[in-house]
Order: structure tokens, then sequence, then C-alpha cells
């Protein structure tokens, strides 16, 4: 008997009870579509982690200055300036494993174009901050070098701001507006950046020349900058070490003893990043773990509906082995029925988990991936699932005395 015609009558076989094999499947197909759903929902909760972590910028590391003690009080990082221009100036130059570095000042303020007014945050930045944020202009273009060396008052307006102030789809570039009541010409409006993981608006924000940030915004602090300095990596194997460089150099610049705190911070949100992809990783685990114990009562499921196939059907098979059916082919029979209950719960099972991780996905507004290789492995394992719960009622199947077989009543 060809491998054809043994999937043809294990086929008509299971036809012959059709709700007990659906019910049987049940199992299969809760805990495929369980498992396809959680790692559809994890994987999508990780991409997204990703996603909102490169919008930050590539290979990203941010200085900021020390913090204060007076009577006993602690300030937090960035609360006394430490970072000087300087500092600035030798991590772009002294440091190899840093490919571009920036100052970020920031501020706040309202902004005026003709009869429209919007309050936003206002950064001082150099050219270099748009590389490092991976940051280009959807209109006109951003600030260059020379605007900061003659402290030119332009300005490059987020998406958010240029909508607000000159509507959407419009171009305001070549336009004036007012920030604190002073006249900036706009140069370019960013592409679309979307928001931090902390929900922050990336978009509601402009950029002006750090000079003209110091001169006209805010005052300065002389040789001291008052704000933060971002730092970009050559690669994102070698931020690690780049911190450690841009560590070395400015305890040396700042003349820290040996064993003193710094009076500086480096937050590498490399770190962050694969902090929360970690916690996600985790949870998506467990998820599927938990979702895979449906796969075992599913199996278990199988094993005991084919034991009673075995028990209702021994005079047929006691017929079979009378005319000339061999023992393993009496096996096969009863391990392709389990394989095909299994095979298919596990097909369906995988559509039921990938719409309900689209429904989901649609109605709370989580993000969802479905992974090619996790539906692969999804079904060959229910498959597998089948043969092994399927194995002893077949093997007891075959074992079967034909001539008790033929009496049983």
């Amino acid at each position: 008997m060809n491998p054809f015609q043994t999937l043809r009558i294990a086929v008509r076989a299971l036809m012959r009870n059709k709700m007990r094999s659906l019910l049987t499947t049940l199992g299969v197909i809760i805990g495929v579509g369980a498992v396809i759903a959680m790692v559809a929902i994890g994987e999508g909760a990780k991409a997204n982690v990703e996603a909102t972590f490169a919008a930050m910028g590539t290979n990203l590391l941010i200085v900021m200055s020390g913090s204060t003690t007076s009577g006993g009080v602690h300030g937090g990082f960035g609360s006394q300036p430490t970072l000087t221009w300087d500092d600035l100036k030798a991590i772009q130059t002294e440091v190899p494993t840093v490919r571009a570095a920036s100052a970020q000042l920031r501020s706040s303020g309202q902004l005026i174009a003709e009869d429209q007014n919007w309050s936003t945050s206002i950064y001082g930045v150099s050219p270099e901050y748009f590389d490092i944020r991976s940051w280009p202009a959807s209109q006109g273009s951003v600030l260059n070098q020379s605007d900061v060396d003659s402290g030119n008052k332009v300005v490059v307006l987020g998406k958010t701001v240029s909508d607000k102030l000159f509507g959407a789809g419009s171009n305001p570039v070549g336009q004036s507006i007012r920030i604190k009541n002073i006249p900036f010409q706009v140069v370019g409006v960013l592409a679309r950046k979307g928001q931090s993981p902390m929900g922050q608006d990336y978009d509601d924000a402009v950029f002006i020349p750090s000079s003209t940030f110091t001169t006209k915004i805010q005052g300065g602090l002389g040789q001291y900058l008052n704000g933060t300095i971002m730092v970009q990596a050559v690669s994102a194997d070698a931020t690690p070490r780049a911190q450690q460089d841009v560590t070395s150099l400015l305890r040396d610049r700042h003349h820290l003893a040996s064993g003193a705190d710094d009076d500086f911070s480096i937050r590498n949100l490399a770190e962050i990043a694969s902090a929360q992809q970690q916690g996600t990783d985790t949870l998506t685990t467990l998820l599927a773990s938990v979702a895979a114990v449906s796969l075992l009562v599913g199996g278990i499921g199988i094993m005991n509906i084919m034991l009673v196939s075995v028990t209702e059907r021994t005079r047929e098979i006691g017929l079979r082995m009378a005319i000339g059916a061999r023992r393993y082919q009496i096996m096969a029979q009863f391990l392709v029925e389990s394989l095909t209950l299994s095979f298919f719960g596990g097909v369906i099972g995988v559509a039921s988990g990938a719409g309900s991780a689209h429904y989901l996905s649609g109605k709370f507004g989580w993000p969802m991936l479905v992974r090619p290789d996790i539906v692969v492995i999804s079904v060959l394992f229910s498959a597998l699932t089948g043969m092994i719960f399927g194995l002893y009622p077949a093997w007891k199947a075959s074992r079967l005395d034909p001539i008790e077989a033929l009496r049983y009543e």
C-alpha cells in the first residue's frame, strides 16, 4: 500500500466522525494560534523599540554636565555646568572612535508667523547634529557651518511646528518667523521623526545655530557649555569603546584624580535599548511558553482519541491483518491519521493566530510582526506532537492479534 493510499484511508477514517476530529484538533489549533499571536505581538513590540531608539540617532552617546551639592542637597546631572566648548572640540578631534559630536542647547519660547503662534522647544545645535540624529530635511536644507560661524538668524522647523504655523502641506522655506520677538528666516523643514519612548513629539521643535542661540535666545556661560553633547560613535560595535574613550578624555581634561567621581555623565542609548529589548524578549518567551502548553494538551487529546479509535476499529484492524496487511502498515495508517489531525490543526492555528494578532493590533494599537520561521516551526512542531502522541496508539494497533481482533465485539 503506497503512501497516497494510506493518506486517503486515514482521511476517510477521520471524516467518519467530523465533529470528533475537529474537537480533537482544537487543542492544537489553540496552542499554535496562541504561539503565533504572542510571538507576533512580542516581535512587533521589539521592532517598535528598535525603531524608537533608531529615531533618536545611531550609535548615540549623550554627555551631560555634573551635579551640584549644596547644604547636603545633591542636584541631578546637568545642574552644574562642567563641560566646556573646548571639551566638545577635543571630543570631535581627539577621539578616533567618535565620528561626530554636537552641542545641544535647549530653551522654550513662543514662535510667531504672521497671524499664527506656537510655543515649542528651541534647540541650539551645529550641522553635525542632524547627521548624528539621522534627521534629513524634507524641504529646504539643514544648518551649515557658515550659519554657526557667522551667527546667522536662520531656523530649521520640525514638521509639527511647520504644520501649526503655516498649515499642513505648505512650504515655509524662505518665510520669516519671530522667536522671542527676534526675526529668523526659515531655511528648512525636517522630515517627520515621530515620538520618543516617553511620548515626546520630536517634531515639535525648532533648531537654530548654537552661536545664535547663546547670543540671541539664552545667554551663554562663557567657556562652559550650558547643555549636553551629542556624540556619534563610528559604528554600533565601537559605541562602548567610544564611551570609554570620551570618559578618559574628559577625566584627563578636568584633572580628576584616580578614584574620584566623574563630574559628568554619559548615557549610552544602545544599553537602554538593549535592556528594553531583553525585557520584551523575556515576556515574549514567557507568553509563548504558556501558549505551548496548549500544544501538549492538544497532543494528549490526539493520543486519547486515537486510542479510542483503535478500540472502535479492532475488528477492522483484524480483518486487514487477516487479508495480508503487515504490522508496519497498520502502524503507519494510525500514525498518518494522528499526523493529519495535528498538521491541519497547526495550519488552522497559524491562520487563527495571525488573525488574532492582527485584530489585537488594530483594536489596541499594539505592533505586530509575524515571523515566517516561527510559522514554519509551529506547524512542524504541531506535526511532531501528533506523531509522538500517536505513536503509542499506532503501536498498540499494530500489536493486535488478528484472531482475537476478529472475535472482538
